[in-house]
Formats: C-alpha cells, sequence, structure tokens
C-alpha cells in the first residue's frame, strides 16, 4: 500500500511541475500574434488536481507553467498564468474531492462523471476568465490596440485548449486511476 504522504505529495507536485514545464515548453503552437499559444498545460493542471487535490496539483502546474513562461517570449504573463493555473487546480480538485469525492468511489460511471464535471469546471473557468484578464493585463502592459488585436487569438486559444485539454485529462485519470487504486495511491 502506498499512501499519499507529504513527502510524496511534494515530490508528485515537482513531477507535475516538470510535466508542465515540458509540454508547454516543446509542444506549444503559437496563435498569430505571438501573445498566445494552444498548449497541455492545462491538462496537467487538471490532471494534477486529480490525482493530488487542487492544492498540490494546481499548485504544481501552476509553478511549471510560470517557469515556461520566464523561459519563453511569454514572460511577461507568468503572473497571471500563476494565478489562473491555480485557479484551475483548485476549482477541479474542489469538485472533484469535495463534491464528487472520487477517490472513495468505485462506480467506474460516477469516477467518469464526477472527473469530467470536475475537469470542464476548472477549464470552463479559465475559457471564460483566462481571456479576460489576459486582455486587461495586455491593456496595462502593452496599450489597447494590442489587446485588442490579440483578444479573438486569446480566445480561440482558450477554447482549444480547454476542449484538448479536458479530453486528455480525464482520459489520462480514468487510464491511470486502476493501477493507482490497486496500489493504494487514491484513498
Amino acid at each position: 500500500m502506498t499512501k499519499q504522504t507529504p513527502m510524496m505529495k511534494l515530490a508528485l507536485t515537482g513531477v507535475i511541475a516538470a510535466t508542465a514545464y515540458v509540454l508547454f515548453t516543446f509542444l506549444r503552437i503559437p496563435m498569430p500574434g505571438g501573445l498566445t499559444a494552444v498548449h497541455l498545460g492545462n491538462a496537467v493542471c487538471v490532471l494534477g488536481a486529480l490525482l493530488l487535490g487542487g492544492v498540490y496539483g494546481g499548485l504544481g502546474a501552476s509553478l511549471g507553467l510560470v517557469i515556461a513562461d520566464l523561459t519563453s517570449p511569454y514572460f511577461i504573463f507568468a503572473p497571471t498564468t500563476f494565478v489562473l493555473k491555480l485557479l484551475i487546480g483548485l476549482i477541479t480538485g474542489f469538485i472533484a474531492h469535495r463534491i464528487g469525492k472520487i477517490n472513495g468511489e468505485n462506480d467506474p460511471k460516477k469516477v467518469f462523471m464526477w472527473t469530467s464535471l470536475a475537469a470542464a469546471g476548472g477549464l470552463m473557468f479559465n475559457m471564460v476568465v483566462a481571456p479576460l484578464v489576459n486582455y486587461y493585463y495586455q491593456v496595462l502592459l502593452l496599450g489597447r490596440s494590442t489587446a485588442d488585436i490579440t483578444l479573438s487569438f486569446n480566445i480561440l486559444a482558450s477554447v482549444i485548449n480547454a476542449v484538448t485539454s479536458l479530453v486528455v485529462s480525464v482520459s489520462a485519470y480514468i487510464a491511470l486511476r486502476p493501477a493507482l487504486k490497486k496500489i493504494g495511491f487514491l484513498e
């Protein structure tokens, strides 16, 4: 039996951070205008929250994506990235673990339902809030004309990221769950 000890959660938070960093850094597709990208970093936020809970999962992914921002052309967005990605994790974790109680659930249909609802909740939040936050952040830093030009690309990237992240994170969690349950990790 392998229970989630605080040290194990901390180590896995680092793994989540590294995974988010790698996926964003090496697999992103920049959108026109260069101020946003399609990537799987949000999928890591959701998967981390499903596996470790909202705090550890969200914190790990947000730290990994902030480091990715700081080492890329997106460095100006590091502060908003930290807050938005942490909130994806917190919302997903709250729905999955506090409301759906997925770790103790044995009915595969209920696990899939709550996992999907939790992922959708966190990603829908980001899909709506991220373009708005980033728009006003760009107005503040770069001016209204630049923010106006990139807004439609930010919205499009947020929608694409949400849909792909929903499919990837839920599929990955459902695939990993039996092995993690077997070793007692999800108790």
